[in-house]
């Protein structure tokens, strides 16, 4: 089956300081997660470093009091992981959904059936996603992009 890789371009006006998180891909990682999650998808979150890893962590916590999302960082929590996992290394077990929060395509990006990844709006940013896109390419994947959009059914709470 052929990997499908979904590119989402983060708006770049901002309004005001609330409005800042919910145009950062982390918020949108978090988005994706919930998603996928009540797919009954399990889902890996690749992150560039241990900090980042447990900053989504933390923001998983809180993202939704409406619906808890279960997700845990790489070794710890149950044996096969949660639903949701997050780590800056290879997974360990099969999932079928990498959100990649990386300047890189990973090297084990091939053993999920989609993955989702981000377009900022920052231009340094924005070409290291066009990099990533190619590789994508590169690979045998087929690959998309479309504009990001906020639920309306997200809690308010989720953007606090």
């Amino acid at each position: 089956m052929q990997t499908q890789v979904m590119f989402y371009l983060l708006k770049d006006e901002v309004t005001d300081d609330s409005d800042q998180e919910s145009r950062s891909a982390p918020y949108h990682a978090c988005l994706q997660a919930s998603y996928f999650y009540r797919q009954k998808q399990r889902v890996y979150i690749y992150t560039q470093d241990q900090q980042h890893a447990e900053q989504i962590d933390e923001m998983l916590w809180a993202f939704d009091s409406d619906s808890f999302v279960p997700h845990n960082l790489v070794g710890e929590g149950p044996k096969q992981g949660a639903a949701v996992e997050i780590g800056f290394q290879a997974p360990q077990g099969r999932r079928s959904v990498l959100i990649n929060l990386t300047n890189t395509v990973p090297n084990f990006a091939n053993q999920f059936q989609f993955i989702v990844d981000f377009v900022p709006s920052d231009e340094t940013l924005k070409q290291q996603a066009r990099e990533r896109f190619k590789t994508c390419r590169q690979w045998g994947f087929q690959v998309d992009n479309q504009a990001v959009t906020v639920p309306a059914n997200v809690s308010s709470e989720a953007t606090k």
